[in-house]
C-alpha cells in the first residue's frame, strides 16, 4: 500500500515537473509583454482555491525560482564559473556548491519583491502582516523574474563573450534596470493612485535600497 502511494506521488511529481517544460515559456512570455497585467493575474490567482490557482501558467516564486535555474544553466553551459562558489572569502566559503549558490540568488533577488511589497502596504497604510505581504509579494515574483533573467544573460555576455558583445551585454543590462524601474512605477501609480513622477519617486528609492542591500551583502561574501 505504501508502495503503491509513493508510485502515485511520483506519478504526479513527474507529471508536474514536465509541466514545467511548457508553462514556463508560456509565463515567461507573457510577463515580458504584459508585466501589469500579469501582476493583477497573481492577485486573481490568490482568491481561488488552491486546487484552481495557476491552471494556465506557473506560480510566481516557482517561476521566479526556474528563472534564476535557467540562468545558472545558460551561464554553465557557457562556461562561466560561479565566483562566489569558486570564492573561499568571508561568507562565500558557507557556499560551496550549486544548489547553495542557486539559494542564495533566490533570496538576493526575493529581496526586492519584498521590499516593494513592504512599501505599498506602508503607503496603504495596512497592517504589516503575513497576508497583507502575500498579495503584493507573489505579484512582485514575476517582474523580478524577468529582472533576473535579463540581468543574468546580460553579465553572462559582458563576462564570457568576445569583445565585441561586451556592449550587447551592457545594453541588455541597462534595458532589464530601466524595464523594471517602469514597471515597478506603473505598478505604483496603479495601486496607490498616484502621479507616475511620484510614483518613479517611490519605486526608485525601494529599489536603491534594495541594491545598497546587496552590495553590502556581497561585500560580506567577499570578505
Amino acid at each position: 500500500m505504501d508502495f503503491m502511494k509513493w508510485l502515485n506521488s511520483l506519478d504526479e511529481l513527474l507529471y508536474e515537473v514536465m509541466s514545467w517544460i511548457i508553462f514556463f515559456p508560456i509565463t515567461l512570455w507573457r510577463a515580458i509583454r504584459h508585466p501589469l497585467a500579469m501582476m493583477a493575474y497573481a492577485d486573481r490567482q490568490l482568491g481561488l482555491p488552491e486546487d484552481d490557482q495557476y491552471a494556465d501558467g506557473l506560480s510566481p516564486p516557482l517561476f521566479l525560482a526556474l528563472s534564476l535555474i535557467v540562468a545558472h544553466m545558460a551561464g554553465t553551459a557557457l562556461g562561466e564559473v560561479d565566483r562566489i562558489v569558486a570564492s573561499r572569502h568571508g561568507l562565500s566559503a558557507l557556499i560551496t556548491d550549486d544548489t547553495s549558490a542557486l539559494l542564495l540568488r533566490l533570496l538576493v533577488f526575493s529581496l526586492f519583491p519584498l521590499l516593494l511589497s513592504v512599501q505599498l502596504v506602508r503607503k496603504r497604510r495596512l497592517p504589516l502582516e503575513r497576508e497583507t505581504l502575500r498579495l503584493p509579494f507573489y505579484a512582485q515574483c514575476y517582474p523580478a523574474a524577468v529582472f533576473a533573467l535579463l540581468l543574468n544573460g546580460g553579465m553572462i555576455l559582458i563576462n564570457l563573450a568576445p569583445d565585441g558583445a561586451h556592449l550587447a551585454g551592457i545594453a541588455i543590462v541597462c534595458f532589464a534596470l530601466v524595464n523594471y524601474i517602469a514597471v515597478q512605477t506603473h505598478w505604483f501609480a496603479a495601486q496607490l493612485d498616484r502621479s507616475l513622477p511620484r510614483a518613479l519617486g517611490i519605486a526608485t528609492a525601494v529599489l536603491l535600497q534594495g541594491f545598497v542591500l546587496v552590495v553590502a551583502a556581497g561585500l560580506m561574501f567577499r570578505g
